[in-house]
C-alpha cells in the first residue's frame, strides 16, 4: 500500500496540482490586497468616502452594546447579527480580477502551445473533384489517371 501511495504522489500530475494550489493561494492573497488596498479605496472615495468593508445591514442588535456601531468590527464585538454586503462586493471584485487573470494566462498559453497546421495530405481530383491522397497516381473514385506532380 505504501508503494502504491508513493507512486501516486510522485506522478507528475499530482505534483503539478500541488504547485498550482500553492501558487494559486499566493496569487489569491496578492489579488485580495490589490482589491482591498488599491481598487476599493478610490471607488469608496468616488462614492463619498464609503468603506465597502464596513457596509452592512444590522439584522439584530448586539447583547453587549446598542447601535449605532462605528464599524463592522464593533458590531461583531457587540454580538450583533449583520448582513455584510460590503464584504460581498469586495469578494465579487476579487473573483472577477482572479477570473480575468486566469483567462489571460490560459489565452496566452493557448497561443504559445497552438500547433501549426500540418501539410495537407489530400488534394482534389481534377476530374471528379473528390479528395484523394497527394501521392495517388489514379483516382479511386473515378479511376482517372493523374499526371505526376
Amino acid at each position: 500500500m505504501w508503494n502504491d501511495f508513493k507512486a501516486f504522489i510522485m506522478r507528475g500530475n499530482v505534483l503539478d496540482l500541488a504547485v498550482a494550489v500553492v501558487i494559486g493561494a499566493a496569487f489569491g492573497v496578492v489579488v485580495k490586497s490589490l482589491v482591498d488596498d488599491v481598487i476599493m479605496p478610490p471607488i469608496g472615495l468616488a462614492l463619498g468616502h464609503v468603506d465597502f468593508s464596513n457596509m452592512y445591514v444590522l439584522l439584530k442588535d448586539g447583547i453587549k452594546t446598542a447601535p449605532p456601531y462605528a464599524s463592522l468590527a464593533d458590531a461583531k464585538t457587540a454580538g450583533a447579527v449583520t448582513l455584510n454586503y460590503g464584504m460581498f462586493v469586495n469578494n465579487i471584485i476579487t473573483f472577477l480580477i482572479v477570473a480575468l487573470a486566469i483567462f489571460m494566462v490560459v489565452r496566452s498559453a493557448n497561443k504559445v502551445y497552438r500547433k501549426p497546421a500540418g501539410a495537407p495530405s489530400t488534394k482534389p481530383c481534377p476530374y471528379c473533384a473528390m479528395d484523394i491522397p497527394i501521392s495517388a497516381t489514379r483516382c479511386p473514385h473515378c479511376t482517372s489517371e493523374l499526371k505526376a506532380a
